[in-house]
């Protein structure tokens, strides 16, 4: 149910470190899906990279592939991650938010 309106997409992702340390994809998804339930969003799309650094976009196929449907019309309010280090790390937020100023 989309009482809200808000439209998001989920991007988990895990390092290898990551996976063997518990910190997994299953985990990260389940814990967003209950805070779009609990925030009454729509989940428009899953993105996952398994055992990518966030260093770089480079080797992120399915975080080069969400920016390139946001770019091209894939309608969406929010992106959601775990945390923001699986966003990515200090390397790449300022190219996102070039990207975003391009949308703007």
């Amino acid at each position: 149910m989309n009482r809200s309106g808000k439209k998001c997409v989920l991007y988990p992702r895990v390092s290898t470190e990551m996976q063997v340390d518990g910190f997994n994809l299953d985990g990260q998804k389940n814990s967003l899906k209950r805070f779009v339930i609990r925030e009454e969003m729509e989940i428009v799309d899953v993105y996952e990279d398994a055992g990518k650094s966030g260093k770089s976009i480079d080797g992120r196929p399915a975080f080069k592939q969400m920016l390139c449907d946001i770019e091209n019309g894939l309608e969406i309010d929010y992106i959601l991650v775990y945390k923001l280090s699986r966003f990515g790390r200090n390397a790449i937020l300022p190219r996102i938010n070039y990207r975003k100023s391009l949308l703007n």
